[in-house]
């Protein structure tokens, strides 16, 4: 089982990033998928979700109108289209992917949004 982030960067407030993340070694398609993130000294919190078709999505309300989680099936990954972007953004983002109470974590990728 193999889970891999990438697109992270440094970007200036009101910018853009998209992360995917980049399943392997398991039915990606059975699991739901959860992006996550967690700043220096701050816990990891929920970021967005969507099940595993991508019919359905949900975001934390920091998120919520700049932020898009999606899917591809087919390429077995996922995205985080991040518009908007903020200093309080900034963090380390980290893909999860879960099904029947067993979950799988990537290693994370860097976003850093600063002048």
């Amino acid at each position: 089982v193999q889970l891999v982030e990438s697109g992270g960067g440094l970007v200036q407030p009101g910018g853009s990033l998209r992360l995917s993340c980049a399943a392997s070694g398991f039915s990606f398609s059975a699991y739901e998928m959860s992006w996550y993130r967690q700043a220096p000294g701050k816990e990891r919190e929920l970021v967005a979700g969507t099940t595993t078709t991508g019919g359905s999505t949900n975001y934390a309300g920091s998120v919520k109108g700049r932020f898009t989680i999606s899917r591809d099936n087919a390429k077995n990954t996922g995205y985080l289209q991040m518009n908007s972007l903020k200093a309080e953004d900034t963090a380390m983002y980290y893909c999860k992917v879960f099904r029947r109470g067993i979950g799988y974590w990537g290693q994370g990728t860097q976003v850093t949004v600063s002048t």
